[in-house]
Formats: structure tokens, sequence, C-alpha cells
């Protein structure tokens, strides 16, 4: 019994690993920019597609958190949003903390909260410092947002 469970479990787990490879080789991360895959993430999950979104928004903190977290570091209090040239000089910082909540906001969507939860208490946690430009014409923090959404997720849990 047990070695027929393992026929059919073995092949059904290397077809879904070779899903979620080919699912990463198909996102294009143009030149793997931090601000580009950052856009590439607003983008799916502004157009809904939230595996995308969750998968753009890993990469960026994949290859950026480290500089994000030294940028971090090197402060001692949020820069005001208006000195738009000083913020954008924390690049790696903003754009992975605004990945961390586009990671949250889109596995809320898929209905994984436990992961949603994990993404945005790394974001207030390590990068409360992080901002994102509104088009409209100002900054905002990633991590007030995310301070909200995990009151909101926590509540439901309680449920």
């Amino acid at each position: 019994m047990k070695l027929r469970l393992l026929s059919f479990v073995l092949p059904l787990a290397a077809f879904l690993l070779s899903c979620t490879q080919s699912r990463a080789q198909q996102l294009d991360f143009g030149d793997h920019s931090s601000s580009t895959i950052t856009t590439k993430a607003w983008e799916s999950l502004n157009a809904k597609n939230y595996p995308n979104a969750t998968g753009y928004a890993k990469k960026c903190v994949e290859l950026y958190e480290k500089q994000a977290l030294e940028m971090q570091k090197s402060l001692q209090a949020p820069l005001p949003g208006t000195d738009r040239e000083a913020v954008s000089k924390l690049w790696a910082l903003n754009d992975v903390g605004t990945c961390l909540f586009i990671l949250g906001q889109a596995l809320e969507k898929q209905d994984k909260s436990a992961d949603a939860l994990a993404a945005y208490k790394q974001l207030v946690t390590q990068l409360p410092f992080a901002q994102c430009w509104d088009p409209k014409g100002w900054f905002w923090k990633p991590a007030d947002a995310a301070k909200t959404r995990l009151k909101a997720l926590e509540f439901d849990s309680l449920k």
C-alpha cells in the first residue's frame, strides 16, 4: 500500500515542482533592477494577476533585501517624503518595502493569510522607513499600510 501511494505521490510532487519552476521562468524581470521588478509587481497586482505579483515581489526581495536592510540601518528616522531626491537615494529600501506590501496584498487575494501576515510583519519590523511614490504626487509609507492590514488579519483570525 505504501509503495503504491509513493508511486503516485512522487510523480505528482515532481509535476507540481516543475509547474512552479516554469511559472518563475515565465516572469520577465526586464533589466533586473529593483524599480523594474517593483513596477511589474504593481502592474500584476493591479491586473489581478496575483501569482505574478507574488513572483515579482519575491524576486525583488530576494535580490535587494540585503541592501534594503543596510539602508534601513543607516537611518535614525524616516526621511521626510517631501525631499524626493533624498528619498530616491534609498532605492533598495523603498522598492523592497513596497514589494513586501505588494506581496502581502497578493497573498491575501490568494487566501494565504498566514503568508500575508509574515510579509507585512517583515515590512513593519525590518523596513519601517520604506516609502513609495504615489503618482498623485506624494510619498506614503508601506509599513503604515501594512500595520492596518496586520490588525485586520489578526482580528479576522480571532473569529
